[in-house]
């Protein structure tokens, strides 16, 4: 008996011995650890999964370099989903990016696209002073009012992309003016007649109002009236069934959600001889040929990534993304970028304190498939020429291509952009009734 005793304890004292010096290499093999980064977004729809796949293309890249130097530590990227769920449910935006702060315990955020969902989820993230990227919401007033009047509280958001409503709009009605132009020529009018048809949400109200403005005085041009259908309408014949009916040779588009792809497809399949043009978010993705059974040929919307010559970094980033996911990067797949100008803030700053890497943030200056990013003091990132422009984007026989800025816009020449066409149906309904 005392032998059997004697055994066992000899053999405890080894496991324990083997125990207590496995677990320092263990400790050791895990290293530092990860930079946890919450990626928050409609995650069941394209604009939240684009948030996720720029993420993840800039994470791996990161990674497979190392790691971000925090000091005299590298630190890998972690990327955690969060699922915001805004689209249908804007309040779900905020309880989940209070569990991915204080439950997943994420270090820094981005992501955002529905603007009502977007207000009180960067509240959350300012209670908790956490660093959010919105790469996804237009809305001047997310950080106007916000950033500059209470900056000790919302020095912590930064906006990538898209640019701010009222650079959106610029953009927009810049493009009207240009196909307004065409149309007089095409079709020998004096004065284009132009309907706006804008989803039923906050975001482009602004928008709408200066539309409303612009188009009769600036564009010289006739507004026959606003159609304002829901966000997620899976009907809009009564809508465009009136358009036509007032005349419209111009639908100008203020739609992020699906109700583009109900839209694009009706507006083919009943033949409205009208142009399409302005802002469909779901025009920017390659599925959206096959949604609209190819009926949204000759949609148009402003676009952020495309097959253009921007910088050189954009033709490398757009095809590696279009291989990669077999789709073309919305918008809301700035989230690289994003990604990217954090890591190279906090190796700057040498720290993950969030106000020392504030300060880095806002000394942003990169050159990126976007064009060039430089924050302004609202923390919005600059537009214009030499900066960020945006571009627009054509369907034409099932190939998304760039149209604006044409060649010559404020001195621009983009390569690979291409001339915008008219839908040869309105020019035959058009044509045809002048006969």
């Amino acid at each position: 008996m005392h032998k059997v005793t004697s055994a066992l304890l000899v053999l405890v004292m080894g496991l324990t011995a083997v125990l207590a010096t496995g677990c320092p290499r263990r400790q050791e093999a895990v290293g530092p650890p990860p930079i946890k980064i919450g990626i928050a977004g409609p995650m069941a729809f394209l604009q939240g999964e684009h948030h996720w796949y720029g993420a993840l293309m800039a994470q791996e890249e990161i990674n497979a370099a190392g790691g971000v130097q925090v000091g005299d530590t590298k630190r890998l990227i972690e990327l955690v989903k969060i699922d915001t769920n805004e689209i249908l449910s804007p309040e779900d935006a905020a309880t989940a990016v209070e569990k991915a702060i204080t439950v997943d315990k994420v270090d820094f955020l981005m992501g955002g696209f529905r603007t009502e969902g977007v207000f009180p989820m960067t509240e959350v993230a300012m209670d908790h002073k956490k660093i959010f990227m919105i790469c996804g919401s237009a809305t001047n007033e997310l950080l106007e009012g916000r950033v500059d009047k209470d900056y000790e509280r919302y020095k912590y958001l930064f906006r990538v992309t898209p640019i701010r409503s009222t650079d959106l709009a610029k953009v927009c009605f810049e493009m009207l003016g240009y196909v307004g132009v065409i149309m007089r020529q095409a079709l020998g009018l004096e004065k284009p007649k132009v309907a706006i048809l804008a989803e039923r949400l906050l975001w482009n109200e602004a928008m709408i109002a200066a539309a409303q403005q612009l188009i009769p005085t600036r564009l010289g041009m006739e507004l026959v009236g606003v159609w304002r259908p829901s966000a997620t309408a899976t009907d809009v014949t009564a809508e465009l069934t009136a358009i036509k009916a007032a005349g419209a040779h111009i639908i100008f588009t203020i739609n992020s959600g699906p109700v583009g792809i109900t839209y694009a497809r009706q507006w083919g399949e009943l033949e409205i001889p009208a142009v399409s043009i302005g802002i469909n978010v779901e025009a920017q993705k390659l599925g959206f040929w096959d949604a609209t059974q190819g009926y949204g040929n000759y949609d148009t919307t402003l676009n952020t990534y495309g097959k253009v010559r921007i910088t050189d970094l954009t033709l490398p980033f757009y095809d590696q993304f279009v291989e990669r996911f077999g789709e073309c990067p919305a918008y809301t797949a700035g989230t690289y970028e994003a990604l990217h100008i954090l890591a190279a803030a906090i190796e700057r700053a040498a720290t993950l304190d969030a106000d020392a890497v504030v300060a880095e943030l806002e000394k942003t200056d990169k050159h990126s498939a976007t064009g060039r990013i430089v924050f302004d003091n609202l923390h919005d990132v600059t537009w214009g020429p030499g900066y960020v422009t945006g571009i627009m984007t054509q369907w034409q026989d099932g190939e998304l291509v760039v149209v604006w800025p044409y060649p010559g816009w404020q001195g621009l020449h983009y390569e690979g952009v291409v001339s915008y066409k008219i839908p040869p149906r309105v020019v035959q309904y058009w044509l045809g009734q002048s006969k």
